[in-house]
């Protein structure tokens, strides 16, 4: 799960939070996807779409702009097409993206577990992890879930600082067998 530990201000360009649910879309979320599933295989990523009760929400920056050098390389999450996202040509950037479904195993009580959240690496720090986990927070206040919950990589201190400064605890630990 990807760091993202400043505020967004009111000089920040405008942002827009869209369920991906095109092909097109989920193309454009893949690569944002492989920055935090780097041993994972895009058709692997892309297989996510079919599983039952996830859902993948995209973070858009919707100022038209880029900030890549040469806002054609993809790197900025796009498809490289003039700062387009791959969806009816709107000049929107996605930036992250998080990935959430609704349960009820921990503490038998429901909850949206985030499976992926990930902010495109040269926008991080800019508030955008944030604000996708103000989204889900409120996604999942409108399904009667009672809390967020999501598990972290052991290694990745980066990630559970930003959890934490945004309020969340630490409550136990994930364990588990590959079969």
């Amino acid at each position: 799960m990807a760091p993202d530990d400043s505020e967004r201000t009111a000089n920040d360009p405008a942002t827009a939070v869209r369920e991906l649910t095109t092909d097109a879309e989920w193309d454009a979320a893949v690569p944002l996807l492989g920055q935090l599933w780097s041993d994972a295989d895009p058709a692997f990523i892309r297989s996510w779409r079919g599983e039952d009760d996830y859902r993948l929400f995209g973070l858009y920056v919707t100022d038209g702009g880029v900030d890549d050098a040469d806002g054609a390389d993809g790197a900025n999450g796009t498809n490289g097409t003039n700062g387009t996202n791959g969806t009816n040509g709107d000049p929107d950037t996605l930036v992250g993206v998080v990935g959430v479904s609704v349960h009820r195993i921990l503490h038998h009580r429901r909850h949206a577990w985030v499976h992926d959240l990930v902010v495109d690496e040269p926008r991080r720090s800019s508030g955008f992890g944030a604000e996708l986990l103000a989204f889900v927070e409120r996604w999942a206040d409108e399904r009667d879930c009672e809390y967020v919950a999501l598990a972290n990589r052991l290694d990745n201190e980066d990630a559970l600082s930003f959890y934490e400064a945004e309020g969340m605890e630490r409550w136990g630990y994930v364990v588990e067998r590959e079969l």
